[in-house]
Order: structure tokens, then C-alpha cells, then sequence
């Protein structure tokens, strides 16, 4: 029986290596893309544009170096561990300085690990940065499931709780008795919940994204300028940029046949979110001048990792878990989240949190600040003042 424990709950070393032939295989079908004609507007309120999606392709083929991406992973302690019957795939990497406080990190969609890349080196090594010692993180970096290299869920119910539940193991698999928690994007859900769940260990969050409100059935107020103009900002999302989210929480499967098939699809659909993120990824291409790191390479990193782990469909069901949870929990009000929070609002993001809102939905704010620059992707765009952001909110927790 303690063989089948121990066997159950190994963590096992991770190195990747893409056979050619995968690369190869990719490369044909992008040359065999069937494209449609040119959107009829000059804007992108048909969608991702022909033009960026055509220099995309063509970086794609003739310019991009996936054994690159490879080498970056590679360079990095990576692991896999089985939670809950799931491979859980993470970097784990342990800063070169004492007493550094353990933090996991949760990417979001359409984002993976490799958004959270750059961040490593702040995080881990801060003096290295313009940091302080004090300031440095053990640094855990996981998966979610069924996005690049953890397993897929055979079954339903990987819902954020459990994926939260997942996390608190995680950690405590890892030794790691006092921890703190960050996300964005789906990232944050998770992290909210880890917050409410509050398992043992778990000192305080941080998030980018505030969820409560982005998702919820009564609007927040609206009675100051900065409240109106946020929920402005929201309506707009809500109704003009709001399609991969039906799509991925209603109808998953259907979009996934399309994601596992073409690249150029897999492709259109990561980069259909939010406007801000669309604007800067389609300025890199065109025009070669990305936002911070938002690079053509960086971007197209991403895309891969989808397509060589055939994870288009298994991301995109991550949503309809999440509206599966909402409907189970029957409008029920969540425990509310008694430790520290921080939160930073980046000027760029779906919408800008007004402090108001967030004292709302986190009493116990410990730590809000407004970024000078940066969106949705954060600690992809902007990962030297992301950072400085992850160690101020923690600063009273070191």
C-alpha cells in the first residue's frame, strides 16, 4: 500500500523534446491554409484581421525557432506530479537567497506558463533586479489542467475550486508549510478561490484581474467617475468582445475541432481577446515594434505550446467548468476572503478596478496600487514592474 502512496504522489523530473517531425507537420499545414477574404471593416470589429494573421503565418514559418522556446523550458527545474488523478505539470524554482517566501503563480487563457516566464528571474533573484533580498520567492509555476504539459481531465468537475484544492496540495507535496498565492485572467479565479478556500499554509493573495465584478449578475455602483468609467469599459467587453467566452463555456468541444485542425485557427482564436492585447500582439507583427515583451517570438511560443500539446479544446473547457460551478453554487454568496489581499490595477486591462470595487469584494485590502503600464498580460508585457507589484503586496508577508 505505501508503494502505491508514494507512486501516486512522485514528483517526477521534466525535459521536453518536440520530435522534427511535429515541427515539420505544423509548418505544412499553416502552408495549407484555406484563407477567407478580407474583413470588410477597418477595424477589428469583425475579428483578427487578414493582415496580421498573414504576417503571423509568415513569421510563423520562415522566421520562427521553436527549439528556442524548448531551451527557455528547459533551463527551467520542470516537473510532473499526479493531483486528483491529473499529471500536473510546473516549474518549480527555488531563489538563490534564504528564507525567500514561497509563491505559486496561475497563467490565465489564452496565456500558458510560458506568460509568467519572464517574471522568473525578478521573482527568484530580486537583487539581481533592483530588488532586495528580502524580497525573493521560492517560485511555483503549474499548468492548469488540460493546458500544455499537465494532463487532460477525463472527467467533469475540475471547476477553479478544484483546481484551488489541487494548489494546496501542490504546495504541501513541495514542503512548503506558509505560502501566498497571485493570479490573472483564469489565473485569478483560481487564486480568489484559493483565497476564500484559505487552506492551511496560505498567507495572503495577489491578483490583476478582479473577477468578482467582471462576472457578476448586479453591476457594482456606479456613482463616481472612475466607477462609471469602469463599468464603460466593461459594457464595451461584455458586448463586443465577449465571444470566445460564450463560445468556450457553452459550446467548447465545438470550437476545439478547429483549434486541434489548423494552426492558423488556433492562432485567430488566442488572439481574439481583449482589444489592448490584440492592438499591441498585431503592431509586433506588422510593424515589428512590440509592447515590452509582447514580441512576435514570445507570442508565437505561446501558440505552439498549444498546438504541440493539442490542448486547444481542453483550455477551452476550462470555461465551461467555471459556468458549471457558477450554476451549481445556486447564486449561493462564497465565504468571504479573510486574509491579506493585494491588488494591482494595470491601465491597460479589460477594465481599471476602482479601489471601491475591490474594497467591496476584498475587506481585508492590504495592498492596491494603480501600474503605470501594462494589460491583461501583465507579467508577459511588463515583467520587471509586474514584479516590483508581486513584492509590494507581500512585502508585510515576508
Amino acid at each position: 500500500m505505501s508503494s502505491t502512496v508514494e507512486s501516486a504522489t512522485e514528483i517526477r523530473p521534466f525535459h521536453l523534446e518536440i520530435p522534427e517531425e511535429q515541427i515539420d507537420d505544423l509548418r505544412r499545414r499553416i502552408a495549407q491554409t484555406r484563407w477567407p477574404s478580407k474583413e470588410l471593416v477597418e477595424d477589428r470589429s469583425q475579428g483578427v484581421q487578414l493582415a496580421t494573421l498573414h504576417e503571423l503565418a509568415r513569421y510563423w514559418t520562415t522566421d520562427y525557432d521553436w527549439r528556442k522556446a524548448e531551451a527557455r523550458l528547459n533551463a527551467l527545474p520542470q516537473f510532473i506530479t499526479e493531483i486528483d488523478g491529473v499529471d500536473i505539470h510546473f516549474i518549480h524554482v527555488r531563489s538563490p537567497h534564504e528564507n525567500a517566501l514561497p509563491l505559486i503563480m496561475t497563467h490565465g487563457w489564452p496565456g500558458s506558463v510560458m506568460e509568467l516566464l519572464e517574471a522568473v528571474g525578478p521573482l527568484t533573484d530580486p537583487t539581481a533586479h533592483g530588488g532586495r533580498a528580502e524580497d525573493a520567492f521560492d517560485l511555483v509555476l503549474p499548468s492548469l489542467p488540460g493546458y500544455g504539459f499537465s494532463g487532460e481531465p477525463m472527467e467533469v468537475g475540475w471547476g477553479p475550486g478544484r483546481v484551488a484544492g489541487a494548489w494546496a496540495e501542490l504546495m504541501h507535496r513541495l514542503g512548503y508549510t506558509r505560502y501566498v498565492a497571485q493570479g490573472g485572467d483564469l489565473g485569478a479565479i483560481v487564486t480568489d478561490v484559493m483565497g476564500r478556500l484559505a487552506p492551511e499554509g496560505l498567507l495572503g493573495i495577489h491578483i490583476n484581474l478582479l473577477v468578482t465584478t467582471l462576472g457578476a449578475a448586479t453591476p457594482p455602483p456606479g456613482d463616481s467617475e472612475e466607477e462609471r468609467a469602469a463599468l464603460a469599459e466593461i459594457n464595451t467587453f461584455t458586448t463586443s468582445g465577449f465571444g470566445y467566452f460564450l463560445e468556450q463555456s457553452t459550446r467548447p468541444q465545438t470550437i476545439g475541432y478547429a483549434l486541434l485542425d489548423s494552426p492558423v485557427a488556433l492562432a485567430a482564436w488566442l488572439l481574439d481577446h481583449d482589444t489592448d492585447s490584440y492592438e499591441k500582439i498585431s503592431h509586433a507583427f506588422l510593424d515589428g515594434e512590440p509592447s515590452g515583451n509582447l514580441t512576435r517570438d514570445h507570442i508565437l511560443d505561446n501558440i505552439t505550446l498549444y498546438w504541440l500539446t493539442g490542448t486547444g479544446a481542453s483550455a477551452a473547457r476550462a470555461y465551461w467548468e467555471l459556468g458549471r460551478a457558477q450554476a451549481l453554487a445556486g447564486g449561493q454568496t462564497p465565504p468571504e476572503v479573510s486574509l491579506p489581499v493585494g491588488f494591482t490595477t494595470f491601465p491597460d486591462e479589460i477594465f481599471q478596478a476602482p479601489r471601491s470595487w475591490v474594497e467591496q469584494s476584498y475587506p481585508n485590502l492590504t495592498y492596491f496600487n494603480k501600474a503605470e503600464r501594462g494589460g491583461h498580460f501583465a507579467a508577459w508585457e511588463e515583467p520587471e514592474l509586474f514584479s516590483s507589484e508581486v513584492r509590494a503586496a507581500f512585502e508585510s508577508l515576508q
